[in-house]
């Protein structure tokens, strides 16, 4: 059984605290209801959408075909798994130093708005960081499935590692369409962005097709699309970071045409010691970035605000705080160490009031 479907029950409750019942500012009639869809085949996570039709088949038909195009992106993204037909991000590792790979034009764009990103975020989203958070997965899932023998990985097998990920070698020929690594050592990782980007382009085919009024949540990567079918405004929990709360949400928010993305450190980790350490790795140490507890963020371009709540995840609250404020139409909340909330400067505009 995989990973994935062992948790669905947890991951699905996490959800639930995602996607909110709206509110109702200004309700205009609807003859149409909304209904929603749970997909478990993309990104190795639960895919939630929401939409509005006659019937569930009217809506699932919709949504059915938002999941093919997802699973296509998951396909092109997946760095793990080979498909016939298909040259991948794992084709392009697989190929590092040996030779230009030709691929999609969904790749190149990838590839291009992560390196963008990288510059805007100071380098704290690197997708070539790949060999070093290769490592930290092996040791993680190694960790969970024999937790008496969990342990941390070598500096020295790190620091080895990690100088083989500069984003430089890189190298992206848009005319002929190709991707080459050149450092044979080197691979690519899109975990902080990859999810985050397909949602994005999902989305924008969503509205192609006409659809006004939809949710499309990712493993909590979230995508509003219009506001619901009445006009009232959608409205989301934010998880509480700590699980064992009787409150599932630790804040509400109320969103229209933007996105949500929450990076967290209850998310996926695993112990040693006593001592848990989250899968986000600080490419400045190395190891799990531990500056807070989780971090949401708020932007019209889901892949922007995967990418920025990974950031500011491994940034600390203040040098976060001026980074964001920085940005035109982001904004962030923090959960830190011990438990308090704060927010960048217009983040409490989408607070449910």
């Amino acid at each position: 059984m995989s990973r994935i479907k062992q948790y669905i029950p947890a991951i699905a409750a996490v959800l639930m605290v995602l996607i909110g019942l709206g509110l109702s500012f200004y309700q205009k009639e609807t003859t149409q209801e909304q209904y929603r869809k749970n997909y478990i085949d993309a990104f190795d996570t639960v895919t939630t959408m929401i939409g509005y039709g006659d019937s569930q088949e009217d809506v699932t038909a919709k949504t059915d075909v938002l999941m093919e195009e997802l699973k296509r992106y998951h396909k092109l993204y997946d760095i793990y798994n080979s498909y016939d037909g298909i040259n991948n991000l794992k084709t392009i590792n697989d190929n590092a130093g040996i030779a230009p790979v030709k691929v999609d034009k969904e790749i190149i764009d990838l590839l291009k708005f992560s390196i963008d990103l990288y510059d805007k975020t100071n380098g704290q989203t690197n997708i070539a960081l790949g060999k070093v958070l290769r490592i930290w997965h092996d040791y993680r899932n190694y960790g969970i499935d024999n937790p008496s023998e969990a342990d941390l990985p070598p500096m020295d097998n790190l620091e080895e590692a990690a100088k083989h990920c500069d984003i430089t070698n890189i190298i992206i020929d848009e005319e002929a369409s190709t991707v080459y690594l050149n450092d044979p050592e080197m691979s690519l990782d899109v975990g902080s962005i990859g999810k985050g980007y397909a949602v994005q382009k999902v989305s924008e085919y969503a509205r192609e097709l006409g659809y006004e009024h939809m949710v499309i949540s990712v493993g909590g990567n979230i995508s509003v699309i219009g506001p619901k079918a009445d006009e009232s405004l959608w409205k989301f929990g934010v998880q509480n970071p700590d699980l064992e709360s009787e409150q599932a949400s630790i804040a509400s928010v109320t969103l229209v045409d933007t996105c949500l993305v929450t990076s967290g450190d209850y998310q996926r980790y695993y112990v040693v010691d006593g001592i848990e350490y989250c899968h986000i790795i600080d490419p400045d140490t190395l190891m799990p970035a531990d500056y807070c507890k989780a971090v949401t963020v708020i932007t019209p371009h889901s892949g922007e605000a995967d990418a920025l709540s990974t950031a500011l995840f491994c940034m600390s609250y203040e040098e976060g705080l001026e980074h964001i404020n920085s940005i035109p139409d982001a904004e962030a909340m923090w959960v830190l160490e011990d438990g308090s909330i704060q927010y960048s400067a217009n983040f409490e505009s989408y607070l449910a009031k």
